[in-house]
């Protein structure tokens, strides 16, 4: 390395950027990497944004649940709250630990044919280890490492419903599984349990010596085990509802072990990217999914937690098959200690801060109000960003560092608005209603030109793919790949509600533990208890309960002729407030059921913040909704086939930027926090060659 630092260029405050400043910063480093983070606005966060507003209340961009798969996010966290090392005594959030609090508990709803929503709810037993714990063989996370979890999950459940004893696997040599496989070719047709679970214990011998048994005898094996296996399993799956929806799993795992094999999976050097052209239940139906399966509760709430509906259109359903599987087996098999984890506070309180502190005190500098508009390429044959044009927004009065952060009850937190007072002309900002994260609010005090050489050695672009073509006009021209990502990768929007109810969960009829419940009805399939919140707000009452719903919000594609409707955030906020009120008179009972009466829901029900209480539908407007429309919030989706087009952190077209976000290929492509990391860890990885990629858990690309 030289003795003099490369300046490292940081645009966006999402996950994925910040984890690239975080390992660009890392101590061994010396101080090598000099960085600078832009941010449009005051805060950090991106899709993961939060604010205090009123009360200290926490106002999300949605739901934002971890799951315990998410070990490049903790490790992170825990880096990161281990090096503040706060004061227990000052601090109520002092450390990861008291960060985040495991939750086993998951429901989803199944319609029966009376209309009728019952409900399915679950507690997951802990697995071993802690997230963020270093992988071991033990735990591997590539296919074979999850169809070897497939045929134990089916060996224990047909050991439940034949009642039959568990049997023990005895070691097999590769002959003896050769033998072994055509033994039950000969003999396994008589279908009883005790035969399946023979051929299920030879099946995972064969996984322990893959590759030696015949591909011929190996496909014939694991189709008749299969055959077998479903019809075994298909008269289970009349039974009543927690029975069946066991046996639905069952169906599906059996599709999953089929398909792997019949694809060629396990030794693929894409895994299961290798199937991304086929749509999640195209693909498991192809493998012999009964339709009982594929539009079961457990898939259905698969889809919703991914928002996978083309342009919010629930009639749309798509997802790319391999990124689904692995979603889903990472999330019910890859888990550690429990299955999510939810955070004891708002993400930005929980994330952003924490991070913005540690990165400040690590000498990472944050440039807010900055909107990038340009960036400028030279073209020649090595192409390269030459200029950065920003818009700035607003100015810090007497030219010091914007300081964003709050106190709310000890905890460092983030406002829902600006701090007005540092900004020059900030009475005037607040009282236009300035909006710096909206697309729609064009206002510049000044521009600003960053050039390479002077200002930056190196880029990290780290906004979300809604915002490319918006800044990267040039490359896009030029570049067909940037081109087909920015026009294949579909985004969508969501829609969000947040509800203080002066009544406990008990009291409004729901009498399970504290959920967190997906696969209901539109417009909000999915629902979190964020109860535990109440004590980190300062809401009069207090309330009795606070719930959080989601879900997608059908739209027109976004396209720069609606940046050109001004009133176009405005009209989609009405939709979502409408389609909450709708959703709290027609549906919520379903879960609540003391929460109506004859003319719908009871809005005297509603906390609404000390003012005099309003007894119809009005009191909603007391409460916190949001329209995710803008581009940087809009949700990146993997439809079907569209997964190819994803560029990597790796890629070197450009040899002084690299990008970074959910959106990229970084072996988990899907819309998440750990995707964010991961990503974020890969275009460290191209600046500094680290991280090892061996060391980014879950990252199997040759």
């Amino acid at each position: 390395m030289t003795d003099k630092p490369i300046k490292v260029a940081i645009i966006g405050g999402g996950c994925a950027a910040m984890t690239t400043a975080w390992e660009l910063t890392q101590p061994h480093f010396q101080g090598h990497f000099e960085v600078t983070v832009y941010q449009m606005g005051w805060r950090l966060g991106g899709k993961g944004a939060s604010g205090r507003g009123k009360a200290d209340r926490i106002e999300e961009h949605g739901l934002h649940l971890w799951m315990g798969h998410y070990d490049n996010a903790f490790r992170v966290m825990r880096e990161c709250y281990g090096e503040l090392n706060r004061d227990p005594e000052k601090y109520p959030i002092a450390t990861w630990q008291d960060a985040f609090e495991a939750d086993p508990y998951v429901g989803l709803t199944h319609l029966d044919p009376d209309g009728n929503w019952e409900r399915l709810m679950a507690h997951f037993p802990p697995l071993q280890g802690t997230p963020g714990d270093r992988h071991t063989q033990a735990l591997p996370t590539n296919v074979l490492g999850y169809v070897s979890r497939c045929v134990r999950l089916l060996m224990a459940l047909l050991e439940s419903a034949g009642n039959v004893q568990p049997q023990t696997s005895e070691a097999l040599s590769g002959e003896s599984v050769i033998d072994a496989m055509n033994r039950y070719l000969r003999y396994g047709k008589v279908l009883t349990f005790t035969t399946a679970l023979q051929g299920l214990h030879t099946l995972q011998a064969v996984l322990d010596v893959l590759p030696l048994a015949p591909d011929n005898l190996l496909q014939a094996f694991v189709s008749s085990l299969c055959d077998a296996l479903q019809s075994l399993i298909e008269p289970l799956l009349d039974q009543e509802a927690e029975a069946r929806y066991l046996f639905e799993i069952a169906d599906l795992m059996i599709a999953i072990t089929r398909g792997c094999f019949r694809f060629g999976l396990l030794t693929h050097p894409r895994g299961f990217d290798a199937i991304d052209e086929y749509d999640c239940r195209e693909w498991l139906a192809m493998n012999g999914a009964s339709d009982r399966a594929l539009y079961s509760s457990f898939v259905r709430g698969l889809y919703d937690l991914a928002f996978a509906y083309e342009d919010g259109d629930p009639e749309k359903p798509g997802m790319a098959a391999g990124q689904g599987l692995r979603g889903g087996l990472r999330m019910f098999m890859g888990y550690r200690s429990a299955l999510f984890w939810k955070m004891q506070a708002g993400m930005g309180d929980i994330v952003f801060a924490p991070l913005f502190e540690a990165l400040s005190r690590r000498g990472v500098k944050f440039e807010f109000f900055h909107r990038l508009e340009n960036v400028a390429i030279d073209d020649d044959e090595d192409a390269h960003v030459s200029r950065l044009d920003f818009s700035v927004q607003a100015e810090i009065k007497g030219g010091r560092p914007y300081e964003p952060l709050i106190d709310c009850k000890g905890i460092p937190s983030w406002p829902a608005e600006p701090l007005w007072e540092q900004l020059r002309k900030g009475r005037k900002l607040a009282r236009r209603g300035a909006k710096f994260e909206s697309a729609w609010d064009n206002h510049v005090v000044e521009t600003k030109t960053l050039t390479v050489g002077k200002d930056f050695d190196f880029i990290v672009l780290g906004v979300s793919l809604g915002s490319i073509p918006l800044v990267c006009r040039e490359i896009i021209e030029r570049d067909q790949r940037w081109k087909h990502m920015t026009t294949r990768i579909k985004t969508v929007a969501t829609q969000c509600f947040q509800l203080w109810v002066d009544e406990p969960l008990e009291a409004l009829g729901w009498h399970e533990d504290s959920p967190n419940l997906s696969a209901f009805v539109e417009p909000f399939d999915t629902w979190a208890d964020m109860s535990h919140l109440i004590d980190v707000e300062d809401v009069p009452g207090p309330p009795g309960s606070l719930a959080y719903f989601c879900n997608v919000l059908p739209t027109e594609p976004f396209s720069e002729e609606v940046l050109e409707q001004p009133d176009y955030p405005a009209k989609m906020r009405e939709t979502v407030r409408r389609n909450a009120i709708d959703f709290l008179n027609r549906d919520v009972h379903h879960l609540w059921p003391r929460s109506a009466n004859r003319k719908g829901f009871r809005w005297q029900l509603i906390n609404q913040m000390g003012a005099q209480p309003e007894h119809d539908e009005s009191a909603f407007d007391s409460q916190f909704w949001t329209a995710n429309v803008n581009p940087s919030d809009r949700y990146v989706q993997s439809l079907p086939g569209t997964t190819k087009y994803r560029i990597s952190p790796l890629d070197r077209t450009y040899d002084n930027l690299t990008i970074t976000g959910d959106w990229t290929d970084c072996g988990f492509n899907f819309g998440c926090v750990e995707a964010a990391v991961m990503s974020g860890r890969l275009a460290a990885h191209a600046l500094a060659e680290y991280p090892p990629l061996e060391d980014i858990d879950g990252y199997d690309h040759p």
